[in-house]
């Protein structure tokens, strides 16, 4: 991997670990919020008893763990380049009561798994912030097995994902922030309908598919909003932290009016929208 890939990765990975028990404090709602893109990803692949599979920036264990009890004695494989996520991911698969999984910390352009080793691979919210798409794809490919079935997601534009754009933008107007190069790691990276679909099928996967599969992040009010936004979001949090006290609380007191405006009735339910892509070895 390049010195510029290998900088992004490892600011990604202190990144990640920084910022996992604020995952672990939103794990809840942010799950409720993600369900639905995992129940399409796990619908797409359809797990079967005995079954091997890989979990790809596994974050706090979903959908890996739904997709564990769907394959009796079949075993999966936690992944993730924070190992203060996967620390989360198995706590919680402990939980769900699930036996059948190990976690290993690992890049996921630098896979130590053999090739063809894996019927499913499945990645969810991950592909947007791998330094180098092309070469993550070559790799997911390359340790499934011929006939093998692999999902991702990824999330439509910001047109459709308020979520973000509520205090992303808020922050923006307010500090004039440089925006990343093209083509760098972020949420809308892969935004582009069948982008990650051409990425997929030039990786050597057939059947290729893509869906969009809408959501909600459940919030309840504007601050909950903000609290969670600004413990779980690392470039967010990173912005804010070059503000002073006023600007700060400029920002928070805009982005609170922009999610009140559009949520008068005081319920702050936010819709977003994901593309899920589907694939066969």
């Amino acid at each position: 991997m390049e010195p510029e890939l290998q900088q992004i990765r490892e600011q990604q990975k202190d990144s990640w670990n920084k910022f996992s028990p604020g995952w672990k404090k939103w794990d809840d709602l942010i799950m409720d919020f993600l369900k639905p893109i995992g129940d399409k990803m796990i619908a797409l692949i359809n797990p079967k008893e005995n079954e091997s599979v890989l979990d790809v920036a596994s974050g706090t264990g979903e959908p890996g763990i739904s997709i564990a009890a769907k394959i009796g004695n079949g075993k999966i494989i936690f992944t993730d380049l924070s190992s203060g996520m996967l620390e989360i991911a198995e706590e919680n698969a402990h939980k769900a009561g699930i036996p059948n999984f190990d976690t290993q910390a690992c890049d996921v352009s630098e896979l130590p798994f053999e090739d063809n080793s894996f019927d499913i691979v499945s990645c969810r919210l991950g592909f947007m912030f791998f330094p180098d798409i092309q070469m993550a794809a070559k790799e997911l490919v390359r340790v499934l097995k011929p006939g093998g079935r692999l999902t991702t997601s990824v999330w439509c534009g910001p047109e459709k994902n308020f979520w973000v754009t509520a205090i992303g933008g808020t922050i923006n107007k307010n500090m004039g922030l440089t925006p990343p190069p093209e083509g760098a790691p972020g949420m809308f990276r892969c935004a582009k309908p069948g982008f990650l679909a051409d990425i997929f099928k030039e990786a050597g996967l057939k059947n290729v598919s893509e869906s969009e599969v809408p959501g909600t992040v459940n919030c309840g009010t504007a601050e909950t909003y903000w609290d969670m936004m600004t413990e779980i979001a690392a470039p967010f949090v990173a912005a804010l932290s070059n503000a002073d006290d006023a600007m700060r609380a400029k920002i928070k007191q805009e982005v609170y009016e922009l999610v009140n405006e559009k949520f008068p009735d005081g319920n702050v339910a936010i819709p977003s929208s994901a593309f899920v892509i589907y694939g066969e070895k």
